[in-house]
């Protein structure tokens, strides 16, 4: 916030002597630093704690001249007032011009409405729930240990000979454990109030649902952490049920269990995905808000670009741009992106290469003679399946490539 910039500059720029008409904000101080925000908008960024002291004044009704006059006689020095106007302004927390202000009914309804589904979030992550969701776990790992058949395997996606059958299955049937996955997470952010947003994205080659919950950051980090593992809650949950209903069903109606399996087996696959430490997974938002990271991934990013930099005689990347805490944590968390890459390799290697191998041997079979009618047709649809899914994640790709190029539209002060 320290500019050699004085606040009493000719230069054009915002009104310093109109109140500013910032929007209802929130303020959460930790380890000598504050996140404002605005649950209006759910736009929020980590405050130095003078600066945090500037808003405040700000939106206590104080003028930027006089807030900037107060800032100087606390602490001593000038501070650029309209730089701090312009980053209030990108950050969307100045109301605009024609909206109504906070006083009026409308404006104070609809920033004071409850979030809803906010008691079913209550309900879900309770004390009593959270019991329940144990003694179905333990429940469900006794019954592998008892039942070997029941560990997920490979094995267990091909439950059918229709390859077809296997991939619409996987996908139809994945799909609502995906949205679980994602409800996990919004309701156990909107137990406490704060809203959420769904949305598709991708990553490397698989289509992916996303909640945003960028209010998190405005509640005490140990409130923080059920919201975060929530997701990975309900992945555990799905496969001891699917275990239990395949253990149930495994002598009156097999097809049910070899069903249950297969979605259990591809469950697992998406739960070991949090290990891929390189990406920015639950585990990873979970070990950068326990150390109190700020973007713990670019830091690491750059660690290990220093790390090939060394190897290879170029100059290193300047690590002071980043934060403190991130640039600590970073040297030894660089290396756990490693162990996330060696994990994909062997995901790869053991998973994802003998499940390719078995369906392009069986299709090239089917394909050129030795199968049936039925067969080849299976496979045409497989093959047609696999390259719309590519598709659409390459779709999303340059969609996002263009969105990150388009400039910012232009703002009139």
């Amino acid at each position: 916030m320290h500019s050699p910039v004085d606040s009493n500059s000719d230069a054009p720029g915002p009104d310093l002597d109109r109140p500013l008409p910032l929007r209802r904000l929130v303020y959460l101080e930790e380890a000598g630093e504050v996140t404002i925000g605005s649950p209006e908008t759910d736009t929020y960024a980590v405050f130095p704690a003078d600066g945090a002291e500037l808003v405040r004044t700000l939106a206590d009704g104080l003028t930027p001249r006089e807030a900037a006059e107060r800032y100087r006689a606390a602490y001593g020095e000038s501070v650029d007032i309209a730089d701090l106007i312009e980053v209030l302004a990108e950050l969307d927390l100045l109301r605009p011009a024609d909206a109504p202000t906070a006083e009026t009914p409308t404006a104070e309804t609809a920033e004071n409405a409850p979030v809803r589904w906010q008691r079913l979030g209550g309900l879900l992550f309770g004390r009593p729930a959270l019991v329940g969701y144990a003694l179905v776990t333990v429940l469900a790992a006794v019954e592998m240990v008892r039942v070997p058949a029941l560990v997920p395997r490979t094995d267990n996606l091909f439950f059918t000979s229709s390859y077809t059958l296997v991939v619409l299955l996987l996908f139809f049937g994945q799909a609502p454990l995906l949205a679980l996955h994602e409800a996990f997470h919004a309701l156990a952010g909107r137990r406490l109030g704060l809203r959420s947003r769904l949305s598709v994205g991708h990553r490397l080659v698989y289509l992916v649902l996303e909640t945003s919950l960028d209010g998190l950051v405005s509640v005490p980090r140990r409130q923080r952490y059920l919201p975060i593992l929530a997701g990975m809650l309900a992945d555990v949950l799905a496969i001891a049920a699917l275990t239990l209903v395949a253990d149930g069903t495994r002598g009156s109606a097999a097809t049910v269990a070899r069903l249950c399996l297969a979605m259990a087996y591809a469950t697992v696959l998406r739960l070991a995905w949090q290990g891929f430490f390189y990406l920015r997974t639950d585990l990873y938002v979970l070990l950068s808000t326990a150390l109190g990271c700020v973007n713990l991934h670019a830091a690491a990013v750059d660690v290990l670009r220093n790390t090939t930099r060394r190897i290879t005689g170029r100059p290193p990347v300047d690590l002071e741009a980043h934060h403190p805490v991130d640039r600590r944590v970073a040297r030894w968390y660089s290396w756990l992106m490693v162990v996330g890459y060696a994990f994909t390799l062997s995901m790869f290697a053991g998973v994802v290469v003998p499940t390719a191998y078995r369906l392009l041997h069986d299709v090239w079979s089917r394909m050129t003679g030795h199968g049936s009618t039925a067969a080849r047709l299976d496979s045409i649809v497989l093959l047609l399946l696999s390259l719309g899914q590519t598709a659409a994640v390459v779709v999303l790709a340059v969609r996002e490539r263009r969105a990150a190029r388009r400039p910012a539209p232009a703002r009139t002060a």
